[in-house]
């Protein structure tokens, strides 16, 4: 057993710097570096998202990886999970679904498994910054019927402060006949967590007033906060025991809010966002300096620069019955070297 002291520690792969007050900035520069150097030729390319709209998508009819990918498939997969777990909260959602995938792996899962190893490439400098706050506050939400087998998906996230200090994206274990109730069923994969997390608090001899869970859809809001009474014909069948979390409204201990889609931080670990949705909430989750933000945007657009380049470094032009090869292009139709290179081809013709 060994121990440490001082501002910035060393544990299980993470780096924990303590250097600014009331923060802590938890980094893995070399377990990613290592884990990128595992990775085949054919992922060295660049991506700004971790997964495309499609993720949850299979194709029953696709070919199976070889034993031998399939295995890579596995080993990185895990790698993953563990970062994702740990400070790449931004890659948990892909994670999630690889995660569901690694029993018998297909080239498109394949694909979509290059394409967050390609994020990281160009995101490896990305931390997640931890910063004390007042209480508590739970980000719950849901995607409907997504997964092959039309079960839904839970997004969960918690902060006490700014940024993901508990996090969790996850395939939910029964179908649901609506997006209400699939709602419902994300707020008790949350409601342990939850409780577990008021009683650590409190041991610590902290104060914990009402937990607040922010939830996106009214009518889940009602059930949770009414349990049975207010069910209607399309949700008597749910199982009293997802009603759990009325009895701990009415004791006090926690509290449902609204909360507008577009500030739902609990949708992100539910679907691939794109663009600057993405961005926007990646940023919030992670608590990421504009600088930080700025930084992997240059290191996005250089690798593709850079693949960009390899492309293009040995081109064949075909004129007449001849061919040249160009294996370094340095001006292009416009400039003055290109226009020489054209005026001495037509003096040659």
């Amino acid at each position: 057993m060994t121990s440490a002291s001082g501002k910035i520690l060393e544990y299980l792969g993470m780096t924990l710097d303590y250097s600014s007050k009331n923060k802590v900035k938890i980094s893995m520069f070399e377990y990613l570096d290592k884990l990128l150097t595992e990775q085949p030729a054919d992922m060295n390319r660049s991506a700004k998202t971790p997964a495309a709209n499609h993720l949850f998508n299979v194709n029953p009819d696709e070919v199976k990886l070889s034993e031998t990918a399939a295995q890579l498939f596995h080993h990185l997969v895990a790698k993953l999970l563990y970062v994702s777990r740990c400070t790449r909260q931004d890659i948990q959602t892909a994670v999630a679904f690889l995660c569901t995938r690694v029993q018998s792996p297909d080239e498109d899962d394949y694909k979509k498994l290059t394409r967050v190893m390609q994020y990281l490439q160009c995101t490896r400098e990305l931390t997640l910054t931890i910063e004390l706050g007042t209480n508590a506050q739970w980000w719950v939400d849901s995607s409907y019927a997504v997964h092959p087998d039309m079960h839904s998906h839970s997004g969960i996230m918690m902060t006490l402060g700014k940024g993901a200090t508990y996090s969790t994206s996850c395939k939910q274990k029964l179908n649901t006949k609506s997006s209400t109730e699939a709602e419902l069923v994300a707020i008790d994969d949350a409601m342990g967590q939850v409780l577990w997390t008021r009683h650590y608090l409190a041991a610590q001899g902290i104060h914990v007033p009402t937990t607040t869970i922010h939830q996106d859809n009214k009518s889940t809001i009602l059930l949770a906060e009414n349990g049975s009474t207010s069910s209607g014909k399309h949700t008597r069948h749910l199982d009293i025991r997802y009603y759990f979390v009325t009895d701990k409204i009415k004791n006090g201990e926690v509290k449902i809010e609204y909360c507008p889609t577009k500030d739902m931080l609990g949708d992100f670990f539910t679907k691939p966002l794109q663009g600057g949705a993405f961005a926007r909430m990646r940023d919030k989750i992670l608590n990421l300096p504009s600088t930080a933000t700025d930084a992997a945007h240059r290191s996005v657009l250089q690798t593709d620069k850079i693949m960009k380049q390899k492309e293009t470094g040995n081109k064949i032009i075909t004129r007449g019955s001849g061919a040249n090869i160009v294996s370094n292009v340095k001006w292009a139709k416009g400039t003055k070297e290109g226009n020489k290179g054209e005026k001495g081809e037509k003096e040659s013709k």
